[in-house]
């Protein structure tokens, strides 16, 4: 068993150090107000005394914290009092992520998760070796779970085969009854030993060496090996044999820095709104300040205590549009750190990234876990002419998309149909478009929202002293166009291996589910639906779902139309499934990349 690098001592003794001292001050506040001798004086004893004690149980939890490699398990034991033992077997390993911030770059350090399939949750996390074992745990983590996938693959692929045999075996033997032919039939050699050979020099004779060539021999220059009679040393032998160091890698995609600022440049990120509103909610009286200096120059206020309706509705004017613009610049910064750098690979079976500025990340996106592939678009992507390729895995993943990855964040479009054609094998998909009585349906639904914003700008004007409440009368010219986008971005696709799905317009998403990974097909019918004779077609598969990455749905077609693609879909599900379990088929083409879709061959 390996101990994690000595700086986790140091970090875990100030974690847990700071951790205590924080308890000691709040159970001295505690017991201050219940007992009158407990006083603040107390915290001059107890804040010192609580960060030594927290220092000693960080470090003794780094003694305590082990790990190893085994040749069925990757083995973690931590614990100070209530010892914690884990062995997690290969076949569920899904990821090995390697994560580096500033720190840890600086002194040569990361962590090392672990994640496994259907786990919402890090398996293991070590905080941290050096980068060198970081490396090596990666490799041959995932070397050895190529190595059990492959075996019991060939286990499966042998358990077939036999069955067959058996099957067509039972199929040439006669019926009971039946007169036999005068050529006696060969004897099974499973339950006669030696009964398959005429050769009585085949059989084993008195005082003639056995010919097995398991067998021991003592002549010279024999190379038969000797039966193990210890086990024990035979796991000795193993674990001092060389480590795997995982399997070769190659290169099959770079995000170029061209195609790194248009990709922060077009593409939002939900993290910064929550980023300006962390800075709002604790710096609000400074933040207010510096909002009406900004306004000021264009009408605003004098100061927030002091000032007309119309001056305090140019600094809310002012002020929406600087939060939009601030959030916008964090936006993008955020996405150049963490795609900077990004590099896609394959190494065995699996596709490998790297990506990050500040905090460098490392991981692996299993082929067979693969559920679908997305092709992402915003309005401004498109009208550029470049979209990004997203695939979908079963349980855990590692960015905060549940089990959305990024496969290739930006490229050309012609590109990226390239990839998913050859990733998925899908041919190119002939869209079919909701009935027209679905646009209706949108264009109602949007009048209704615009009344209601209408109704709230008329209710602001009889609360306040604003009086052109009709001016937001305007919001109803939106409603046509905002109803026809999102007719025309809708559509779907039943091929005959997979099932595409188109929605969105202000990000388009283009879902590729090959049947064999569809879990349920659901049937909605809201009662606005019922009505209008239309229902909607739910496809789950058995990625995550999150708020980002919703479930993929075929909207608002006509009810013969959905009972129809529910019905092929439940048969092609069945074929797909029967087929691949003839042809023991992965179904994911993990080299992707042809060399016209790059300008030239994959670096090796």
């Amino acid at each position: 068993m390996n101990r994690l690098h000595p700086l986790s001592a140091v970090t875990y003794g100030l974690q847990y150090g700071f951790l205590w001292l924080s308890l000691a001050m709040v159970l001295t506040i505690v017991l201050g107000g219940i007992f009158d001798p407990i006083g603040s004086a107390w915290f001059i004893a107890t804040a010192p005394l609580g960060f030594v004690l927290g220092v000693a149980y960080g470090v003794a939890y780094y003694y305590r914290f082990e790990y190893g490699i085994t040749p069925d398990t990757f083995d973690v034991s931590s614990g100070v009092f209530a010892r914690r033992s884990r062995e997690i077997p290969y076949e569920r390993i899904q990821n090995v992520d390697l994560r580096q911030g500033i720190f840890q770059r600086l002194f040569g350090l990361a962590i090392v998760s672990i994640e496994t399939a259907g786990g919402g949750t890090t398996e293991a996390s070590l905080n941290f070796v050096s980068e060198t074992e970081a490396n090596r745990l990666q490799g041959q983590i995932r070397q050895r779970t190529a190595d059990v996938k492959e075996r019991r693959r060939q286990r499966d692929q042998r358990a077939r085969h036999d069955q067959r045999d058996q099957q067509a075996a039972a199929e040439e033997r006669p019926d009971e009854g039946d007169t036999p032919s005068s050529d006696p039939e060969p004897t099974d050699s499973l339950d006669v030993p030696g009964a398959d050979s005429d050769d009585e020099s085949a059989a084993p004779q008195p005082g003639v060496p056995d010919p097995s060539p398991t067998a021991p021999s003592d002549e010279p220059g024999s190379t038969a090996p000797a039966p193990d009679s210890d086990p024990t040393a035979t796991a000795d032998r193993r674990e001092r044999s060389p480590e795997p160091m995982g399997p070769r890698q190659r290169r099959l995609f770079d995000l170029e820095p061209r195609e790194l600022l248009l990709y922060s440049f077009t593409s939002f990120r939900p993290a910064a709104v929550a980023g300006v509103l962390f800075v709002f909610f604790f710096a609000t009286g400074p933040i207010i300040d510096l909002l009406v200096t900004i306004a000021q120059p264009f009408g605003g206020p004098a100061d927030i205590g002091e000032g007309t309706s119309t001056s305090y509705g140019i600094l809310t004017v002012v002020s929406a549009i600087n939060g939009v613009v601030i959030t916008y610049v964090l936006s993008v910064a955020y996405t150049f750190a963490t795609y900077y750098g990004f590099q896609l690979g394959r190494a065995g079976s699996d596709f490998v990234y790297e990506r990050g500025l500040i905090q460098r990340y490392s991981g692996s996106i299993p082929a067979e876990k693969v559920q679908s592939v997305t092709v992402t678009a915003n309005p401004l992507q498109r009208l550029i002419g470049y979209a990004g390729l997203w695939v979908e895995t079963a349980g855990y993943g590692p960015e905060s998309n549940g089990g959305s990855q990024s496969a290739v964040p930006l490229a050309n479009q012609g590109r990226i149909h390239r990839f998913t054609e050859n990733l998925t094998g899908v041919e190119t998909p002939k869209f079919t478009s909701p009935p027209t009585m679905a646009r209706r349906r949108y264009l109602a639904r949007y009048s209704i929202i615009a009344t209601v914003v209408v109704a709230i700008f008329f209710g602001l004007a009889q609360l306040t002293a604003f009086e052109s409440w009709y001016l937001s009368i305007v919001v109803f010219a939106a409603v046509p166009p905002a109803a026809h986008l999102k007719y025309v971005n809708l559509g779907y696709y039943v091929g005959e291996d997979h099932l595409v799905i188109r929605r969105g317009f202000w990000t388009r998403r283009t879902t590729v589910i090959p049947y064999y990974r569809i879990q349920t097909v659901n049937t909605r019918r809201s009662i606005f639906q019922r009505r209008l004779g239309l229902a909607s077609l739910v496809v789950d598969t058995a990625s995550s779902q999150t708020m980002v990455w919703t479930t993929p749905t075929i909207y608002d077609v006509d009810l013969e139309d959905a009972r129809d693609v529910h019905t092929t879909g439940r048969k092609r599900l069945q074929s797909a499934l029967r087929e691949r379990a003839r042809d023991d088929d992965l179904g994911i083409e993990v080299d992707f990349t042809d060399p016209n879709s790059s300008g030239g061959p994959a670096p090796q």
